[in-house]
């Protein structure tokens, strides 16, 4: 269970990745934007903005003394700008780009996830847990972008990813909500 919790506390990252920024072209359309999305320089934006993620929740969790806060902080604001992503009406290429980075900086809790995942088990899994665990969030984009492009038929393309962002933020919570707190655990342990 605490396995699959690590791996369903990461779906949002791949959402964003896999879905909302890997079919940017996609949405810029639908947004009406005049200018066509260039896919490559929207994932170039995002990941310029994850690294900055990735350092401020670093240091956030270290200041908070909690991992647990700091990623549900990141979740919620990567579901906030998800929604400005899909429903707010830009017609500015520049400004779809800012929101991509933006996007980029609240999905910086990767660094986190990995963390933590490798702070719930013992040495005598940890390593094992810490590789796995980020391949199968990656994984996961497959069922998302199922959901997606099943949805978009159905929806069109904004609210159909919106449905399935919904979904992924959703089961996230939820399962960070059943983690424990990692944060200056004692790691010397085995798992039993």
């Amino acid at each position: 269970v605490k396995y699959f919790n690590c791996i369903l506390m990461g779906l949002p990252i791949w959402f964003v990745t896999g879905i909302l920024v890997t079919f940017s072209p996609e949405f810029g359309k639908a947004l009406g934007i005049a200018e066509p999305v260039n896919a490559g320089k929207a994932v170039m934006i995002f990941f310029i903005g994850q690294v900055f993620g990735d350092i401020i929740s670093g240091f956030l969790s270290q200041y908070l003394k909690s991992r647990k806060k700091v990623i549900l902080l990141f979740i919620s604001t990567s579901f906030f700008f998800a929604l400005v992503y899909l429903l707010y009406p830009t017609h500015d290429l520049t400004l779809f780009y800012i929101f991509c980075s933006l996007l980029g900086v609240c999905n910086g809790y990767w660094t986190l996830f990995v963390t933590v995942s490798a702070e719930l088990f013992g040495t005598n899994l940890r390593a094992t847990v810490a590789t796995s665990a980020p391949n199968f969030v990656r994984g996961a984009t497959i069922p998302l972008t199922t959901l997606f492009i099943l949805g978009k038929s159905y929806l069109g393309v904004a609210y159909g990813a919106l449905a399935v962002g919904v979904l992924a933020y959703g089961i996230a919570l939820i399962a960070l909500r059943f983690m424990e707190e990692t944060y200056s655990k004692d790691l010397d342990y085995l798992e039993e």
